[in-house]
């Protein structure tokens, strides 16, 4: 009878020790010295990585509790000196990390149902990866055994695998659509071309409140609407950024009677050898009514690239950039996601055609102008 008495005691203890309101996040990191900052990082509301608490490695463990939270978010992890990020899901669940020295990408992080999502998703991608390296090794020594048989069946193979990938991530997507990770994937999957709008909304609508109150949800759905005007047939919408003098340039200051907005930037090599095109058809077609204007995603740190490419390639036309590399507002707002990329307004800033390049472009113009 004493046993039971001290049995219950102790389990009223421990039911007492359980905070409702906290979650523990709690790491066994194999390989680290004692010392050894873990940052813990979020997202804020622009989604920029920001350091939300410092966790300190002692006997290979760290612990720390967190208030619950509403909804769901994305969190990482960060040892100091370390180049990779471990990345979770919060959703109020205990978490448990395992991180390894000697094999970062090897680390895991458990508990929830969200991050069972996630970590199921990595272990089939990585099983697609490793076949598509074996492929790619196949085919090296298929090119060097000069077997064309081999080359053929090989490519197919790629071909079929890269279909069942592809297969697999928007199943993924739609058997899974109320988790945050998957809506992030669809995020991504449309930006891929591999939603449409009409699908991406759908999914959308039917999330329950927990996840569609997500910022990332809100910014695909702001994406959605941005890809909608910069399609054909709507109106360009106007922007604003610096010239390479410094000066703000609008869209608006800049129409001609047809204008092209060009995409591009220095590092781009297809922009570059785009570029004597481009040059040709402004020179044969400005003085009947074309403008361009280019619009730069060159990195911060990085304008004398820009402008030296700009006197380079002899680009003698509007000019601006926000020097923010593929985080520059304008590319969002055009949902631009590969460069070179155009789009050819009317006299009244309409999107009448796009991506337009070599002989396409000048026989566009041609009509246009001519």
């Amino acid at each position: 009878m004493k046993r039971l008495f001290y049995s219950i005691l102790a389990l009223l203890f421990l039911a007492c020790d359980e905070d409702p309101n906290s979650f523990t996040l709690k790491g066994t990191a194999y390989g680290y010295e004692d010392g050894t900052n873990v940052f813990l990082y979020e997202l804020d509301q622009n989604s920029q990585p920001q350091i939300i608490d410092t966790l300190v490695i002692t006997n290979q463990k760290f612990e720390e509790k967190y208030p619950k939270i509403e909804g769901t978010k994305l969190n990482f992890l960060k040892v100091e000196n370390t180049p990779n990020n471990i990345v979770f899901f919060v959703e109020n669940e205990n978490i448990n990390a395992q991180i390894f020295a000697d094999s970062l990408a090897s680390s895991v992080v458990t508990g929830g149902r969200q991050n069972e999502l996630y970590n199921e998703y990595l272990t089939a991608t990585k099983g697609f990866s490793e076949r598509k390296l074996k492929i790619t090794q196949d085919f090296q020594n298929a090119q060097s055994q000069q077997d064309e048989t081999l080359f053929n069946k090989l490519r197919d193979e790629n071909t079929a695998l890269l279909m069942e990938e592809s297969s697999y991530k928007r199943n993924f997507v739609k058997t899974n659509n109320n988790s945050l990770f998957s809506v992030m994937l669809l995020s991504e999957l449309y930006r891929g071309k591999e939603f449409t709008a009409e699908e991406t909304t759908e999914i959308l609508e039917g999330l329950n409140p927990k996840i569609a109150s997500s910022p990332v949800v809100t910014q695909l759905k702001k994406t959605i609407e941005s890809a909608k005007k910069a399609d054909v047939g709507g109106i360009a919408p106007n922007f604003e950024a610096p010239t390479p003098s410094g000066e703000m340039l609008s869209l608006n200051e800049t129409l001609g009677k047809y204008t092209i907005i060009d995409f591009w930037a220095s590092w781009c090599r297809p922009c570059r050898l785009e570029n004597p095109n481009v040059v040709k058809v402004y020179e044969k077609y400005h003085d009947k009514g074309l403008n361009i204007i280019s619009v730069s995603l060159d990195r911060t740190g990085q304008k004398d690239r820009w402008v030296q490419a700009i006197k380079d390639d002899k680009m003698d036309w509007y000019h601006v950039s926000n020097l923010q590399f593929w985080q520059d507002p304008i590319a969002q707002q055009y949902n631009v996601r590969s460069i070179p990329a155009t789009f050819l307004l009317d006299a009244e800033g309409k999107i009448i055609d796009k991506n337009l390049r070599g002989p396409a472009l000048e026989r566009r113009i041609a009509q246009l102008l001519d």
